[in-house]
């Protein structure tokens, strides 16, 4: 590998490097992603910021599937995520219109990807991994390479808050979210508080709903009066099912477990 992910103490955009500069100075044939090597990212990565929408859709679903696996974090992950951040604010993404199916802005895609593999390497992951296997993010470089990338990444995160697009404006809320575990970026939470309280009251995605209230949660805000009929059913829906796996798999006391577990 011939590119480490950058770390700064405070995120400032012009941290992030020339996309073209990433795709030439990487030896991206030496990287492992789920499909092999990646010596095909750079091709794919280039198509991303095409003029054409058809073949801009294409691309991002060629080249963000390499590194998109089981949510593991391969050692192409960080590299990818450097260049899809580089690229947040291409004009090429910026003017895509989404008219071509499936009529998902390319900004909104990336930005999931970008969310998705910042929860899967989240504070939760981390810790789930080393109760299992002590030293878990010590022997797991490829997950440290994002997690000390996420100041990079919420520098080109960041200007998107403010979006005139909704969809663009809650999918980088909610990328933003994961990144702002890290120690540098504790202070943005009191702001991106102020963007959740706006998707709340605006948005009817679950997913979206979910993520805003955990995160306010874990943050120690009050989110009850936040709260709507679905998100009431949705959190008691959730006890019940948690209550209900735990229940499978306590320990009945002659070392098998008190139910069948329901496969």
């Amino acid at each position: 590998m011939t590119d480490s992910p950058g770390r700064t103490d405070k995120p400032h955009p012009h941290v992030l490097p020339d996309p073209q500069a990433l795709l030439d100075d990487i030896d991206w044939a030496s990287l492992a992603t789920a499909c092999g090597t990646g010596e095909s990212l750079p091709a794919a990565l280039a198509l991303i910021i095409d003029p054409d929408p058809a073949v801009r859709a294409a691309a991002t679903h060629d080249a963000l599937r390499e590194v998109t696996h089981q949510n593991s974090i391969y050692e192409a992950t960080a590299p990818v995520a450097r260049y899809v951040a580089a690229i947040l604010n291409h004009p090429a993404i910026a003017a895509d219109d989404s008219d071509t199916p499936p009529r998902r802005p390319t900004l909104v895609r990336l930005l999931k990807w970008l969310s998705d593999t910042a929860y899967d390497a989240d504070d939760e992951i981390v810790a789930i991994g080393e109760h299992q296997v002590p030293g878990f993010l010590d022997d797991y470089w490829e997950m440290r390479a994002f997690r000390d990338l996420r100041p990079t990444i919420f520098s080109a995160v960041h200007p998107l808050l403010g979006h005139d697009n909704e969809d663009v404006r809650d999918a980088a809320l909610i990328a933003a979210i994961p990144l702002a575990e890290h120690p540098a970026l504790t202070e943005h939470r009191t702001e991106l508080v102020g963007h959740a309280h706006r998707l709340l009251a605006t948005s009817t995605d679950r997913h979206n709903r979910d993520r805003v209230l955990d995160a306010m949660k874990a943050w120690g805000y009050a989110t009850r009066a936040l709260e709507n009929a679905t998100d009431i059913a949705a959190r008691e829906r959730y006890a019940r099912l948690k209550a209900e796996r735990d229940s499978w798999w306590a320990p009945d006391g002659t070392g098998g477990y008190s139910e069948e577990p329901p496969f």
